[in-house]
């Protein structure tokens, strides 16, 4: 008699389920659940732009690896900063976007920059919701008549830089 292993659920459930001890999550701070509105999408955005701002981390702009530091983005051997990118037209408005630090890659054996190499920014498409009617516009003439213009958003899709990665 042939014994048949039982095979194993590989449902995301499942998945989640067999965390036991010694089993640490990658993701720590990834929700579980995928967000359910676009409101509370947004919030994290404006959560993650205001850790930024309150960052005591000095903006370094140079290309270097930082071990120390827990974050990713310096500990690669392509690092990035962030910057905030804004428009006020979009909602929201601020989004935080990645910068390249290096123009090669940090060589692991020597943690200098390796210039045979190049640092490419990685790009994700982001739902960001845009303002369909941006008013008369300013064009310098004065109207008798202000053209009423409804705050109205339409969602779309943003190409935002999330990160950077290294490639020959």
């Amino acid at each position: 008699m042939v014994l048949v292993p039982e095979a194993k659920d590989q449902s995301r459930g499942a998945r989640g389920r067999r965390r036991g001890p010694g089993r640490s999550l990658a993701l720590a701070w990834a929700p579980d659940d995928p967000y359910t509105t676009m409101e509370d999408y947004e919030q994290s955005i404006q959560d993650m732009v205001r850790q930024l701002k309150n960052s005591s981390e000095p903006g370094d702009t140079k290309c270097q690896v930082n071990l120390r530091l827990w974050r990713s983005n310096r500990r690669s051997l392509s690092p990035w900063a962030y910057s905030i990118n804004h428009d006020a037209t979009r909602i929201p408005a601020d989004i935080p976007e990645a910068r390249c630090l290096c123009t090669g890659c940090i060589n692991p054996f020597t943690m200098q920059e390796d210039r045979t190499m190049a640092s490419i920014p990685i790009y994700s498409r982001l739902p960001v919701r845009r303002l369909l009617c941006q008013g008369s516009g300013d064009t310098g003439q004065k109207r008798s008549t202000k053209k009423k213009c409804p705050k109205k958003y339409q969602t779309v899709m943003e190409t935002i830089a999330v990160g950077c990665t290294c490639i020959f």
